[in-house]
């Protein structure tokens, strides 16, 4: 067969990847192919807001990845689930809009990556939003990018917040707004009830384009080259091996895992590892699959006083029918909930200068993310460290496509890590002990009273913390040694080919990653358009 022909080739349909495909098609002048290793959004739990808990780890729309044995947390394996599905992770996430810090891109800036200040990036941020609170000086209303409070508020949420006020927290009511820090309700990418994906946003509107085609199913191979040069894809659909080519570029949207392992199966990374895995060495680049950086969390789940939470809901069909149909008729209900509905972001130490933890504040309690609920009536409340310093790897086991990469996150082997943790869970559990939300509280159900020393607190994090699920920076954007990516995200040393994700944060952002990704593909949609018009 011969090789279709497109202009763009956007490989990845995730949160960066739908809005490349979005505003890459706009004009209608652009051939642009948009490949998903994914099946489509069909998945109705995708489109229910809670139903994140249902596909954490469903495999027909994750990955469902697994690290290596971790050294930092006492040689476990940590579940890491990832989307593939149209929307990718945003499809499966648990839909909290933080944008982070503005300090985050003023670094990457002061990094000497030129235009990515948080002055640049504000721009996109307001482009990509459909706040429903109004346009503002900080905020845009007429985005495709849906962004809603809370569709109701609950007794536990207020005594949370009222007791990080008690020890002099202050309410927030925007964590997007001037400042970060304090305690509020998160807002979520909700459109009236249900989920607001980067698919729902910008491939529905779209897809009917006859200059835009969308294949899912299929899973890139590697990256065709023409000496340092891209001009297309190889990829595997329904059992055959395909080829695309790209006249103007090839973009990688996979995220902070697909995309270096793209890179790398391409012959484009550290060389010597390439040999090692059999591939032939296109470009000798030392950083792709370097620099992994992720929010590393541990959960304090607590026993409730009374029957007022998520588990009671789940344990008593008359409640869930009830759920059931609040959400069917208003769209309202805790079936609109996220993976948080309260948050907090708060400094461990009054020397710093913006939060270095984030809490989500959630009602109900488990063993773990997506293990079934407790059967007594529980809340959690879950810290995670927002600036790690610790550093980890993706790397190829062999040169097998499908072959998932081995992730070595090495959680907690930086000191400043360490005492965050300590410092954010003790933080979290003098919470607990404020009026009114100890009210609440029957007791302590994990890590529980016989954990109380500093050498405790950690060996419980260790024992027990994972991911919260914002990998990033495995393809880092700058110009130093372990740069795979320019300021225009262009790969360093190949031409026509740009990496559009996570994966190009120099540091991770200091909150979840949605809304970030979704400014990058906004971003770099300018940067390719206005490089094409040039």
């Amino acid at each position: 067969m011969s090789p279709q022909q497109f202009d763009y080739i956007v490989v990845g349909a995730g949160s960066s990847g739908c809005v490349l495909a979005n505003r890459l098609s706009a004009d209608g002048r652009h051939r642009v192919l948009l490949l998903e290793a994914g099946p489509k959004d069909t998945n109705p739990w995708i489109h229910i807001p809670v139903g994140y808990v249902k596909n954490l780890r469903n495999p027909g729309v994750n990955w469902c990845y697994e690290t290596e044995p971790d050294p930092g947390i006492n040689g476990r394996k940590s579940y890491w689930p990832r989307g593939r599905v149209l929307g990718g992770s945003s499809s499966i996430n648990g839909l909290i809009y933080i944008r982070g810090q503005r300090e985050d891109y003023d670094h990457w800036r002061q990094l000497g990556n030129r235009g990515w200040s948080f002055e640049d990036v504000l721009p996109y941020f307001k482009k990509a939003e459909r706040q429903e609170r109004g346009a503002s000086d900080l905020h845009g209303a007429d985005g495709p990018l849906s962004v809603e409070d809370l569709r109701q508020k609950h007794e536990l949420c207020e005594a949370f917040i009222e007791s990080c006020q008690a020890i002099g927290i202050p309410r927030n009511d925007d964590f997007n707004g001037a400042e970060q820090e304090g305690a509020g309700y998160y807002q979520l990418t909700n459109r009236n009830g249900r989920r607001c994906s980067a698919a729902v946003a910008y491939l529905r509107p779209a897809k009917g384009r006859a200059n835009l085609k969308i294949e899912t199913g299929a899973l890139a191979s590697r990256v065709l080259l023409d000496g340092r040069k891209a001009v297309g894809i190889e990829y595997r659909q329904g059992g055959t091996v395909r080829q695309a080519m790209a006249s103007r570029e090839v973009i990688l949207s996979g995220g902070a895992i697909n995309s270096p392992q793209l890179l790398l199966l391409s012959g484009i990374g550290p060389g010597a590892h390439l040999q090692e895995r059999g591939i032939a060495v296109a470009h000798d680049l030392p950083g792709v699959g370097q620099n992994l950086q992720d929010h590393f969390q541990a959960r304090i789940a607590y026993r409730c006083t009374r029957p007022i939470t998520v588990n009671d809901d789940i344990r008593s069909w008359w409640r869930t029918l009830k759920m059931g149909l609040e959400y069917a008729t208003r769209r309202t209900g805790a079936m609109t909930i996220g993976a948080g509905q309260v948050g907090l972001f708060a400094k461990t130490r009054p020397e710093l200068a913006t939060p270095d933890v984030q809490y989500h504040f959630i009602l109900f309690s488990s063993d773990g993310a997506g293990l079934a609920p407790h059967p007594f009536p529980g809340f959690t409340n879950s810290v995670c460290q927002l600036r790690p310093e610790s550093r980890g790897t993706i790397t190829l086991r062999d040169a097998d496509p499908a072959t998932h990469p081995a992730i070595r996150p090495n959680y907690l082997s930086a000191e400043t890590d360490r005492r965050t943790m300590v410092d954010g869970l003790k933080l979290a559990r003098r919470l607990g002990e404020q009026a009114p939300l100890a009210a609440y509280v029957a007791g302590e159900h994990i890590p529980g009273p016989g954990v109380v020393s500093d050498d405790e607190i950690l060996e419980f994090a260790r024992q027990t913390g994972s991911t919260i699920y914002h990998p990033t920076s495995t393809c880092m954007m700058g110009q130093g040694p372990g740069a795979v990516v320019d300021a225009e995200l262009r790969v360093h040393g190949i031409g026509r080919l740009r990496v559009v994700d996570c994966s190009i944060m120099p540091t991770v952002v200091s909150g979840n990653t949605n809304a970030p990704a979704i400014m990058i593909g906004e971003k770099a949609s300018d940067l390719i358009l206005n490089a094409k018009a040039a």
